[in-house]
């Protein structure tokens, strides 16, 4: 049999669709974010990235790169091998009291990514709680969703964002049978903020789990960095906090945070934990930098939430259309893949700035888009410039404008 043909085939169709992904090779340059050099077969130039999850540039910060640096001299660059056979190295116990700290919880547990760390802790909460049935948010992320599945627990999908459905959904079950309610606090594609206290108010009431996802809020939100939870001042309420350090953090990994004995049951139970090679210990340090950094700085976080009210000022005054949101995800809204492509191309080769177009199965087919994440360290000027390149570029490629 032909392999490779049939892999050709279906790659075929997803080139014809236009959802056939092309990933620009970069190169970040430290001290210069936003700046990177991408690299092609005309040599390289300098960009603008305008699409980074690096949302505060904490990825270069002085006290994080110092950090990583002094810690891989010291320790070298691996963990060795699982935390099981390889012990748990001090920077990661270091490093999960830091996290513990920073949501007000007892204990916290790493994983190699937030992806993984959604995934093991859902899969393992749902297959070791007897009965246990598991409620998703619709538009949970897909390492939620396959952590769900992996579970086998029963699954009931309740309407986004809407806690009185989930109230009718919850009362439908048993009361016995325990309850896992799982849900975002930002939602990465739409960049809609969940109503957290009705949702919490709702489980309370049910005697359910509850279990958020604030990996696109951590660093962002709340006076020290801990998320949307920590700003509605509702940590303390929530049963299980699941958070990355790869996003506003700058670094790399993930991890949960909870009681003592949850966070022990999940690394005693979880393949995912049990049989992953632990974080580096420089990427520990790194990460518990940047999170001593920003528990006390307000800097990042200020400057950023002004350059999302610039730049979506801008768009409105132009009419490009975008997505109204009260987070710092702007979604700029195509419609079509071939075009979505089409424009981030013309984006990186005319203009010199980079924004990755989002299709299908990251979001639905029809609602292709750009997403934008203005930084603190991107300048007027920058958004004067993306801005000025948009809507040349609506202009050029016949994309109906919203009434500005």
């Amino acid at each position: 049999m032909d392999f490779d043909a049939l892999f050709k085939a279906q790659l075929d169709a997803l080139k014809r669709e236009g959802n056939y992904r092309i990933f620009a090779e970069l190169e970040r340059k430290c001290g210069k974010f936003p700046r990177a050099d991408k690299h092609g077969q005309d040599g390289k130039r300098e960009i603008t990235v305008w699409c980074s999850n690096d949302y505060l540039g904490m990825g270069q910060h002085p006290d994080v790169v110092r950090a990583m640096v002094e810690t891989a001299q010291a320790c070298g660059t691996g963990a060795g091998g699982t935390r099981n056979i390889s012990g748990t190295n001090h920077h990661h116990r270091i490093l999960e009291e830091e996290l513990a700290d920073l949501h007000g919880k007892e204990a916290a547990l790493l994983f190699s990514s937030g992806y993984v760390s959604n995934w093991a802790a859902l899969s393992t909460l749902g297959s070791r709680l007897p009965g246990a049935v598991i409620l998703s948010d619709a538009l949970n992320h897909a390492s939620m969703i396959e952590g769900i599945r992996h579970s086998r627990a029963d699954k009931v999908i309740w309407r986004h964002n809407d806690p009185e459905d989930l109230d009718r959904k919850l009362a439908a079950l048993p009361a016995e049978r325990p309850k896992i309610v799982a849900f975002e606090s930002v939602y990465s594609m739409d960049g809609d903020i969940a109503p957290i206290r009705e949702i919490v108010e709702v489980a309370e009431r049910h005697g359910a789990m509850t279990y958020i996802d604030e990996v696109h809020a951590v660093g962002m939100y709340g006076p020290r960095g801990g998320g949307v939870a920590e700003r509605e001042g509702l940590m303390d309420r929530i049963t299980l906090i699941e958070g990355t350090l790869g996003k506003a953090f700058g670094t790399f990994g993930g991890y949960v945070t909870g009681s003592a004995v949850m966070c022990d049951f999940i690394r005693s139970f979880s393949s995912g934990f049990i049989f992953t090679t632990a974080l580096p210990p420089a990427v520990a340090a790194a990460a518990t930098a940047s999170i001593r950094h920003l528990k006390v700085s307000q800097m990042e976080r200020a400057r950023q939430q002004r350059q999302v009210r610039h730049l979506r000022e801008a768009l409105e005054a132009r009419g490009i259309p975008h997505m109204d949101n009260p987070s710092h995800i702007i979604p700029v809204m195509i419609g079509d893949p071939v075009k979505c492509r089409m424009i981030s191309d013309m984006l990186m080769a005319d203009w010199g700035i980079y924004v990755q177009p989002i299709n299908y199965p990251t979001v639905p087919k029809g609602t292709e888009r750009l997403r934008i994440t203005p930084s603190p360290y991107h300048s007027d000027a920058d958004i004067d410039h993306l801005v000025t390149a948009l809507e040349s570029l609506w202009k050029r490629c016949a994309i109906a404008r919203q009434v500005a």
